[in-house]
Order: C-alpha cells, then sequence, then structure tokens
C-alpha cells in the first residue's frame, strides 16, 4: 500500500537550498550523521544513453555507427543482461534509422527504448517504431520547475502524471527521468510525486520506473550526508515508499569527479540499474563510463559467465579509429598507457612478477598485454620488457646489446631530449644492435 502520509508540498517561492548551494561560492557538503545501512539488490545491471546524453557531447552519429556500437555492446553483455537497455532519441530520420537497423538485429540484450519530451504527442513516436518503454523528462527541482517551466510544484506533477497515463494508455511503459533530483526538495516534491506514481501503478497493474537524474553531478556518496545530496537516503527513502530495486535507476554527472563511484553507491543502497555511456562521453563533463560499471559490476558481484570483458577493448579501439574519441593515454581500463610503465624500478619489478604492478591479468581480461613506455628512467630492466614484448627472445638485462641500447636512449636525453622513445625508434636500434642475430618478431 502506499503511505498516504506523503503529501505535495506547495510553496509560493522555489526552494533553491542557498545553504547548501550558494552558487557564488562551491557547493557545500552538509552532514545531518544519519546513517542509511547497505541494500545491495540481488540483480543490478547496466543500462546505456550513449545514443542520447551520449550524443549530447559531440556531433550526431550516423545510423551505421549506431549499429556498430549496439553490436559491441551487444558482444560485451553476451546474452546476460549486464547491459540490459539502451534509450534512443527518437526525433529525426537518422534516429529512426538508427532504431531500425538495431532493432533488425532482434537482440534480447540491449533492449531497445526511447526518450521522449513530457509530451503526449511524442507518443506517436515511440509506438511507430515499437518501442516497449520510453524515458520521459520529468524535471524535479525548483530551479526547474519555477525558474525554467514557470509552473507551481502542484501544475508540474499533474502534467508528469497525465503523461504517464498516456503512457501506459498507449501500452507504453514509462521511465520518469527526475531531472536535477540532488537540488530538490526530497519530502516537499519527490517523494510525493513517487507516491502518485506507485498509486497509477496500482490501477493499471503495471510498473512505473524512475530515474534519479544526479543533473549537475551533486550527489554525494559519504554516510551521514544531509538530503539532498545524499545518494544513500534519495535511494532508501524510494525503498522505504515501497518502490522496488528493479523500478530504481540511477544518471549521474562528473561536474566533481564522482560519476562512478556515484553510480556504484546507488547500487549499494537499493538502486538495480546504473545508466551509462561509452567512455563516459555525456552533455559536459560527462556519465558513468560504461567499461568502468562493467568492471564495477565484476567487482561487487563477481565475473559473469558470458560477458566478454576484452570485448571493451575492441570498442574502444572502434571508438578511437572511427568515431574520434579522444581518449586520453592514461584513461583506466582502455587508455593506450592504462597498463603500461615508465619507471625502471617498476619494470624490474614487472619482470619479476607481473603481479606487482599489474592490477590484474590485462591480457587474458582485456585483451591488453601489458607494456613499458621507454624514457629517460626506464633503465635496463624496461629495456629487456620492450624487447621481450615485441621479439621471440628471452634476453638478460645486463645482456650487451641491451646495454647498447641503453647507451643510446640515455645520450638521446643527455642532449636534452623531452619525448619518450618511439617504439619505431626502438625497432631500428634493435635491427642496429642485433645485426644478423635479429630475434623474429611477435604478433601484436
Amino acid at each position: 500500500m502506499v503511505n498516504q502520509n506523503v503529501k505535495l508540498v506547495d510553496v509560493d517561492k522555489p526552494n533553491l537550498y542557498r545553504e547548501v548551494f550558494p552558487y557564488t561560492q562551491f557547493p557545500k557538503v552538509v552532514f545531518d550523521g544519519a546513517q542509511e545501512h547497505y541494500e545491495i539488490p540481488e540483480d543490478i545491471w547496466i543500462t546505456d544513453t550513449t545514443f542520447r546524453d551520449g550524443q549530447q557531447a559531440r556531433p550526431p552519429y550516423r545510423p551505421e555507427q549506431i549499429l556498430r556500437i549496439y553490436d559491441l555492446l551487444h558482444q560485451i553483455d553476451g546474452g546476460t543482461g549486464l547491459i540490459r537497455q539502451c534509450e534512443f532519441f527518437l526525433y529525426s530520420d537518422k534516429d529512426r534509422k538508427a532504431v531500425e537497423l538495431c532493432k533488425a538485429r532482434g537482440y534480447k540484450y540491449p533492449e531497445i527504448t526511447g526518450w521522449i519530451r513530457a509530451v503526449a504527442a511524442d507518443f506517436k513516436l515511440v509506438s511507430q517504431l515499437g518501442l516497449q518503454e520510453t524515458g520521459i523528462l520529468t524535471s524535479a527541482s525548483d530551479y526547474h520547475v519555477f525558474l525554467k517551466l514557470g509552473k507551481t510544484r502542484t501544475q508540474a506533477m499533474n502534467s508528469y502524471l497525465d503523461i504517464v497515463k498516456a503512457a501506459l494508455d498507449n501500452g507504453v511503459l514509462p521511465r520518469c527521468h527526475l531531472e536535477d533530483i540532488t537540488r530538490a526538495d526530497y519530502d516537499g516534491f519527490i517523494l510525493p510525486f513517487a507516491a502518485e506514481l506507485l498509486k497509477i501503478q496500482e490501477q493499471y497493474g503495471k510498473p512505473v520506473k524512475i530515474r534519479l537524474c544526479d543533473t549537475l553531478g551533486f550527489g554525494l556518496p559519504w554516510p551521514g550526508v544531509a538530503l539532498p545530496r545524499s545518494i544513500p537516503k534519495l535511494i532508501q527513502g524510494f525503498r522505504k515508499l515501497g518502490v522496488q530495486p528493479a523500478q530504481l535507476e540511477w544518471h549521474g554527472h562528473n561536474d566533481f569527479h564522482k560519476v562512478l563511484v556515484n553510480a556504484a553507491t546507488a547500487w549499494l543502497y537499493g538502486c538495480s540499474a546504473a545508466n551509462a555511456s561509452i567512455f563516459g562521453s555525456g552533455e559536459r563533463t560527462g556519465n558513468p563510463p560504461l567499461e568502468a560499471l562493467v568492471i564495477e559490476h565484476a567487482q561487487l558481484k563477481g565475473m559473469v559467465p558470458g560477458v566478454n570483458y576484452a570485448a571493451i577493448t575492441e570498442l574502444a579501439h572502434y571508438a578511437h579509429t572511427e568515431l574520434g574519441f579522444e581518449i586520453a593515454r592514461n584513461y583506466p581500463l582502455v587508455g593506450k598507457d592504462f597498463n603500461v610503465t615508465r619507471a625502471g624500478i617498476h619494470a624490474d619489478g614487472l619482470l619479476k612478477n607481473e603481479e606487482i604492478y599489474n592490477c590484474f591479468d590485462t591480457n587474458k581480461l582485456l585483451n591488453r598485454p601489458i607494456g613499458v613506455a621507454i624514457a629517460d628512467k626506464t633503465g635496463a630492466a624496461g629495456i629487456k620488457h620492450w624487447v621481450e614484448t615485441h621479439y621471440e627472445i628471452q634476453i638478460a638485462k645486463h645482456d650487451p646489446r641491451i646495454i647498447k641500447i641503453k647507451d643510446m636512449i640515455d645520450a638521446e636525453y643527455a642532449a636534452d631530449r623531452i619525448s619518450a622513445i618511439s617504439d619505431d625508434e626502438m625497432h631500428q636500434w634493435v635491427r642496429e644492435t642485433f645485426a644478423g642475430q635479429m630475434p623474429p618478431a611477435r604478433k601484436e
């Protein structure tokens, strides 16, 4: 039964939480001391917004590019439902073509869902494409209700409830996107709105989903933080109202560098779905990186049989070569140098046992063998590692040929070189040093 004591609180002026969001200063972290208990759902999963929020940070993808990304997401998922859904824009001819191309694949996962405005006419687009679920923009904070929409809370809520009913009347499962929830009046608007959604759910006998949108990245993962910024309290408030974990989804942004930990925190406190975008691409600072959440899920729940973790590397290669993604070299999991060391002492450790300086078996799990980049601090051990990585040879780090290459490198930096030594240069020096005793090159 729905809690009948939860009532909408209408106000004459917007509650902008100036004690938390002074605007002319950085936002404040307020602790109330009250802590929530972990409630990790039995089943947690990832939903994808690459084709919606992800396209708000870059030129639009072509339909064929969307299809290829969708194929790769399906490949990573491996039919497990870990990457359960993808949301799509539906407005342009290109949007609709992309949906049709992806639908033709017939994949169970990721399920194709839509995203529309809170406008009844938009349901025609959802119905025409035969989608079973769509996201609906339901702005939640007084910043949006008063300052953007120019409505009262009652007017906003009633308009949202009307559109939810219209969705259900059209046979479409509605997913309400509570925009800017981390600046919203939780007791005065959010919970009363959720209570009304539960009543509609009872009336129609169909579930209504709720997406918690941390639009400006204000959410905080720490125990004891006060609302409206507390992710544990936001999630647990819905749970205590009667909203089930499978109906809850977290959507974050990275304005304060907490986007991944915030998504994981939502999982920990009772939210089944975490929304993500490939390599974190999304409006402004971006969304939780999908590939990072795949690995986060494996750490929380264990590796899932069937998930193709190595396909993350294939997705990164496609994004870099075909989509123009500029992935930082030190970007975790997929950056060119994420498992490459430049320090000689680290390279020496890798030679003794790669677990010393490699966080997991990157070759087995991500098809990314560890590497050593050659620079002024690499040392003989690093050069030995580089040679053995690229050629079919086992060689001592004190071998005269290794020492000769090291002398060449030292001479470069003694002449004020500041850049790293390229692989092309290393191959040339190996050819010169090994002369007629060149070992076979390894397949790369």
